[in-house]
């Protein structure tokens, strides 16, 4: 794509952006049900292992929206279609907020790791994550967050979600995972 087409591109998002109401985040992440949609897996990204429960749930982790359940924040993974690294439009609130908790947070940082599913070979699949963490990350830029925030990896297919041979379970597999430093 010629680097013309590439900033009319980001200028159309960007006015888009601008022209459309406010976003409110949704109290708890939508999982829809669909065969191209994976469900969002609930994941305990706590880090602690003491056994002591709800009584730490009062201290710094409540104070972290990214902890909270409850929260956009607390969804950590973009998905996308079959060899495609267009970030969906279903994804742009999951995005947008991730890119808003960077701008409020300067000293915050990010890996956005880049995955596929196991078809194809293992240069396509290196190469497709690292096109799919690009992309969230340029969505990110748009919206304010600085490069030196955010990194961007590929795992290929090195960390599937799910290692059966369907569509189901490929879908899982396309995604790029967000990942801040120090979780």
């Amino acid at each position: 794509m010629s680097k013309q087409l590439w900033i009319s591109a980001l200028l159309a998002m960007l006015l888009a952006a601008c022209a459309s109401k406010p976003i409110e985040e949704p109290k708890a992440p939508v999982a829809e049900a669909s065969s191209s949609q994976p469900a969002e897996p609930m994941m305990d990204n706590s880090a602690d292992t003491s056994g002591a429960g709800d009584a730490d749930m009062s201290g710094k982790a409540m104070l972290d929206p990214r902890k909270d359940p409850n929260n956009i924040l607390y969804t950590r993974s973009v998905f996308f279609d079959y060899n495609k690294d267009e970030v969906k439009a279903e994804y742009r609130p999951l995005v947008e907020a991730h890119a808003k908790y960077l701008v409020e947070h300067p000293e915050a940082k990010l890996i956005l790791q880049g995955n596929t599913d196991d078809r194809g070979s293992r240069e396509f699949n290196l190469a497709l994550g690292q096109r799919r963490s690009v992309a969230v990350k340029n969505v990110m830029n748009v919206l304010g967050a600085s490069d030196r925030q955010i990194e961007t990896v590929s795992y290929g297919e090195e960390k599937q979600r799910c290692a059966e041979q369907t569509e189901s379970c490929w879908a899982q597999n396309r995604r790029a995972d967000i990942v801040y430093e120090g979780e």
